[in-house]
């Protein structure tokens, strides 16, 4: 979470103020925004997206396993965890 909750905030200089200074303190991050709406008296998310990407996106692969007779399995790898040892990935 990125500095203290905006309630109420009208102003869009203000949301995009911080949202600009998220970005330059972790520009090597994901950064996703999260919109609440308590017009409904329940606190929970109404818009959510993602904001920012780091430059260097490694993603997945998907693998594929035939089984016993006509089952095939499939498991989800992330490339940084196959490219690189632990404790040198980000």
């Amino acid at each position: 979470m990125w500095g203290l909750p905006l309630f109420d905030i009208k102003d869009v200089a203000a949301v995009m103020f911080e949202i600009n200074a998220a970005r330059k303190a972790k520009p090597n991050y994901y950064l996703k925004l999260t919109a609440f709406d308590n017009t409904r008296g329940v606190e929970s998310s109404s818009l959510s997206f993602i904001l920012h990407r780091p430059a260097n996106e490694p993603g997945f692969r998907l693998v594929r396993q035939e089984m016993e007779g006509r089952r095939i399995a499939y498991t989800i790898e992330s490339y940084s965890s196959v490219a690189k040892p632990e404790g040198s990935r980000y």
